[in-house]
């Protein structure tokens, strides 16, 4: 644990400077105080985002808590020119990233009519969450290394847009632990959202956490004619109200959105598995039909060091019979 820091030196009653009194020792800290509670007023102490079941279990594991960490970090990106639109004629070419062409299927069309849509990975959007998101991971690792650190556990991220301009807040928070009896870093800090009997499970499991990873893929959906009349709820060929319709386009959407978002993932992984993935998914309208669909995957990347070992029980200290 963190030691007390040494008092200031202070001012005395003639101006002149006095070195300041040591911190207090276990036993002079309050003569009216027990002698338990001296020896702890009298040491550091740590801060921990854990719960008590938490806690213990990670104790029992030679995990001790150092302190709570954070990461922050806002990012803001609107549309470029390179960005804004179809990928049609020079902006096709050299295209790398995931785009889909729907035609319309209709004979007679008007100067209003939307003949084509398309469906296009937007990476720019990509690019600057993954660079929001590193930055506040980043900081909430330099904070746990700074306090001596060998891992981070119940690592909470939270990622939420600040108004309707673009601006998205990358905000991580954990509880950094230290290997108990150990002096020296094993290696490069670990991180896991993982706490309590789960991470002990884990470990059980002969699995050693590696990195809280986390990614987003961003496609746009620019609506066909067929598109847009199912979206307002009409048939696309004749625009009567129709039962039951699916909606090809914004599927395929969904689908690859989901397929990009693992793919970025299990780059990330080098090899080694993710635990406790969880995909979000959210949706912005555009209007005329037109759509905004992102996906976001987190978990913990987890490497294998051993084959399934349990570990003891904790010994009871308080019996209720």
């Amino acid at each position: 644990m963190p030691q007390a820091p040494v008092p200031p030196t202070s001012s005395g009653g003639d101006g002149g400077g006095q070195p300041a009194q040591p911190p207090p020792g276990p036993t002079d800290v309050g003569g009216d105080l027990p002698e338990i509670a001296g020896r702890r007023l009298g040491h550091g102490a740590f801060t921990s985002g854990l719960s008590i079941p938490d806690l213990a279990a990670c104790l029992q594991l030679g995990l001790q808590p150092v302190g709570f960490v954070q990461g922050f970090c806002v990012m803001q990106w609107g549309w470029s020119g390179a960005g804004y639109g179809p990928r049609t004629g020079a902006w096709r070419q050299g295209w790398s990233g995931y785009v889909a062409d729907y035609r319309c299927p209709h004979v007679m069309v008007s100067a209003e009519h939307r003949a084509w849509g398309q469906n296009y990975e937007q990476p720019w959007v990509e690019e600057a969450w993954a660079q929001g998101f590193s930055a506040a991971y980043g900081r909430m690792v330099e904070e746990a290394e700074a306090a001596g650190a060998h891992g981070v556990i119940g690592v909470v991220d939270r990622v939420r847009p600040l108004g309707d301009l673009g601006v998205t807040e990358f905000h991580l928070t954990g509880t950094a632990v230290a290997l108990a009896g150990v002096e020296a870093s094993p290696g490069p800090l670990w991180t896991t959202s993982l706490a309590g009997q789960r991470l002990v499970k884990l470990v059980e499991a002969g699995y050693m956490p590696v990195a809280f990873v986390a990614a987003l893929a961003s496609v746009r959906v620019w609506a066909s004619c067929v598109t847009q009349y199912l979206m307002q709820g009409s048939t696309a060929m004749w625009g009567m109200a129709s039962p039951a319709e699916e909606v090809q386009q914004l599927s395929e959407a969904h689908s690859a959105v989901r397929r990009l978002v693992r793919d970025r993932v299990r780059h990330q992984l080098s090899g080694d598995a993710l635990h406790g993935a969880s995909l979000t998914l959210t949706g912005r309208e555009g209007g005329e039909g037109d759509q905004m669909v992102e996906a976001m995957l987190r978990g913990n990347r987890v490497r294998r060091f051993d084959d399934y070992a349990p570990i003891d029980p904790p010994v009871p200290t308080v019996r209720l019979s």
